[in-house]
Parts: structure tokens; sequence; C-alpha cells
């Protein structure tokens, strides 16, 4: 399944179990174009899906930054964005790395865009301070779509 049908699937789990899932709404194509002028590249295509369709999302403790404003920051673009352009204040954190996800032990689940494949999708990798030390970060997925709909369907699992 490709990544764009798995957020596709994602979704239909989110809107199919409301009692576990919350999601902040999607994002507008004049915010998304925002999203990617102040990270500076283009968004994969199952994570721009994701972020039209739902914003950011929790599923039974399971978070998925997204990209969100809240009535407190006004206008700031908050999740990846916000988290991305802060992560990279920091001098070890590489510049093609995109933040989706706190893993909830120090490091941080991030798109890669240095490994785009041929459709423009990003593995998903985790990050933390040590990771140049063991020759980078450590891939979990090849697509966002492929790992947050595993990620989600597991909670839901668990929680259930």
């Amino acid at each position: 399944m490709s990544g764009v049908a798995s957020v596709v699937s994602l979704v239909e789990l989110l809107r199919g179990n409301p009692g576990s899932c919350r999601w902040t709404g999607g994002l507008n194509p004049v915010d998304l174009a925002r999203a990617e002028r102040e990270l500076g590249t283009p968004l994969p295509p199952s994570y721009r899906c994701f972020l039209a369709e739902a914003g950011s999302c929790e599923v039974d403790g399971t978070d998925f930054l997204g990209v969100y404003r809240t009535p407190a920051m006004g206008d700031a673009l908050l999740g990846t964005v916000g988290g991305t352009l802060d992560a990279r204040t920091d001098p070890r954190f590489p510049p093609d790395l995109l933040i989706i996800q706190y893993d909830g032990m120090g490091g941080l689940v991030c798109l890669d865009l240095a490994r785009r494949d041929r459709s423009g999708e990003a593995p998903v990798v985790v990050w933390d301070p040590g990771s140049a030390d063991r020759g980078g970060p450590e891939r979990l997925a090849d697509d966002f779509g492929s790992y947050a709909l595993r990620q989600c369907t597991q909670a839901l699992t668990r929680g259930g």
C-alpha cells in the first residue's frame, strides 16, 4: 500500500474510533504552502495528505505532531513546523529532518528528506544527539503513511 493510501486508511481509522482518536482538523492549502515555505522544503506526499486531512492526531497515547495553531500562540504554526525550526538551532540536528513525533525516550521521530524516493516520500527515522556515533538515525519505515497507520492501529489494539 502506498504512503498516501495508508493515510486514507488512517483517516478512516480515526473517524471510525471517535472515543479513542482526536485530531485537530485538516490544514487549508494556504497553511500547507506556508508550512512548506517556513520549513524550506516540499512535504512528502503522505505527510502532506495527513496534514490536509487530519492536521495532527492522538490515538490512545500515540501522538503525531502534525501542524496546528492554538489561540495562545496566534498565527504561529506549531507541531512539525515549530518543533523542527527549534531543533534546527541545535548544530547536531541534521537539517534534512522534519520532526513528526517524540518517542518518549529522548528521541525525535522524523522524516528524512535527504533520502526521498522517486515519488517524493521520505523514510521515517528516529534521531537523538548520539545518533551520529551509531552511524546515523535508525530507519523505522519507508514513508509517513505506513508508519502512522501501523502505530495508530497498534495503539488501538493495546487500548482496546
